[in-house]
């Protein structure tokens, strides 16, 4: 099974300049653990990419921020590992294994079409009588 079979391909998006609050609500509004923060660099429309997670948003509360007002470019992580969509999952899921991290964004090319979470290999490789239970917790 690839990569592709497992992702969401609802990619939410926040720039840095977004409070954890906007993030931490389209995180909640649409049940994901994670967002890609995309910021557009005027000079050559390239986009930069990072991520945030719920676990960054609960780190940045947890150290007194306001969610209101602190943005979330400093708790972005940048040195963001991708997946293709073509990536068998045993590699996704060994990434994260190696990264200590529970998503990762899936590109085609330049472009996020994608986001692939522990959660969503698990419920690939889960029995076949227990696809279709809701793992959310």
């Amino acid at each position: 099974m690839l990569v592709r079979d497992a992702m969401s391909t609802l990619v939410l998006t926040v720039r840095s300049t977004d409070t954890l609050r906007r993030a931490a609500r389209l995180m909640s509004e649409h049940r994901v653990g994670a967002v890609a923060v995309l910021d557009l660099d005027g000079a050559d429309e390239d986009a930069a990419l990072g991520i945030l997670t719920e676990r960054d948003v609960l780190r940045a509360v947890g150290a007194g921020h306001d969610p209101g007002t602190e943005t979330a470019g400093p708790h972005t992580t940048t040195d963001v590992v991708f997946a293709a969509p073509a990536w068998p999952l045993e590699r996704a899921a060994e990434a994260m294994t190696r990264g200590g991290f529970r998503h990762l964004i899936v590109l085609d090319g330049r472009l996020p079409v994608g986001i692939v979470s522990l959660r969503d290999i698990l419920r690939c490789w889960a029995p076949s009588g227990h696809r279709h239970a809701d793992l959310r917790g």
